[in-house]
């Protein structure tokens, strides 16, 4: 590992060991960050305090802030990494298992309701989490392990419930995660499973913060889809598949 840690330059790397799996997590200093100030320029000048972003840190900084996610999620009774090593710059967290976005991948063409049920299980298991008075920060497939029955959470390195209520914080979970169950989901009737299973087991006020904030946010389809006809993007194609999926389950409590 120390012969890893010393050659290594992937910000991010698995390292096999003799005994176990690893990640080696660097962090690196982030620059003048200039898409985050506008991001928070933006929050600002229109009234959506769930576009804000966490707060901007040095690299002790951020470390501190994923390992105490990491102790809050643990202690709540939901597993996350151990951090078994701690450096200035890097963290060396334990291997959960495959994350779903990789078990996704082979099911598209092989078995849809297995690939579509993975997506249920991350809207479920999401509001699990926020039932428990925490949220994710940006909730994905790909930082989400499901190793035989057991759920796992990866990748802590936002804390939006530092820079809006909770409750808009978790909103904004779901509509994160949305952007992925919305645009990946192979069979119409996903969409609708995920939000139920989201829904059933989380907080009231999320329910309500989040149909407060997508009628704002809704505000932004007909530009999005100008531009998509202008030009391709996938962050386009996902922006408007969950908003607009949202809109309309939000309407009868917003």
């Amino acid at each position: 590992m120390l012969a890893a840690l010393a050659a290594g330059r992937e910000r991010v790397e698995c390292c096999e060991l003799k005994d176990r799996t690893v990640w080696i997590k660097r962090y690196r200093h982030p620059g003048p960050r200039l898409i985050l100030r506008a991001q928070a320029l933006v929050a600002r000048l229109s009234g959506l305090p769930v576009l804000r972003p966490s707060p901007l840190l040095g690299i002790e900084g951020m470390i501190e802030r994923e390992v105490r996610q990491i102790a809050l999620f643990s202690e709540a009774g939901f597993r996350a990494p151990e951090v078994l090593y701690r450096g200035p710059t890097v963290l060396v967290l334990s291997h959960l298992g495959l994350p779903v976005s990789k078990q996704m991948g082979p099911l598209c063409a092989s078995d849809a309701e297995a690939h579509d049920q993975l997506l249920v299980r991350c809207a479920a298991e999401l509001g699990r989490l926020h039932a428990a008075g925490l949220c994710h920060g940006r909730p994905h497939p790909r930082d989400f392990v499901i190793d035989g029955d057991t759920f796992g959470f990866l990748d802590f390195e936002e804390v939006p419930a530092t820079v809006m209520p909770l409750a808009t914080a978790q909103a904004r979970d779901l509509w994160l995660l949305f952007l992925q169950v919305a645009s990946r989901a192979l069979r119409p009737e996903t969409p609708d499973r995920a939000f139920a299973a989201w829904k059933v087991v989380a907080p009231r006020a999320a329910a309500r913060a989040l149909g407060e904030f997508i009628p704002m946010v809704r505000r932004f389809l007909p530009l999005a889809r100008f531009l998509l006809r202008m030009r391709e993007g996938q962050d386009l194609v996902r922006f408007i598949a969950a908003t607009a999926y949202l809109a309309n389950v939000t309407q009868s409590y917003s």
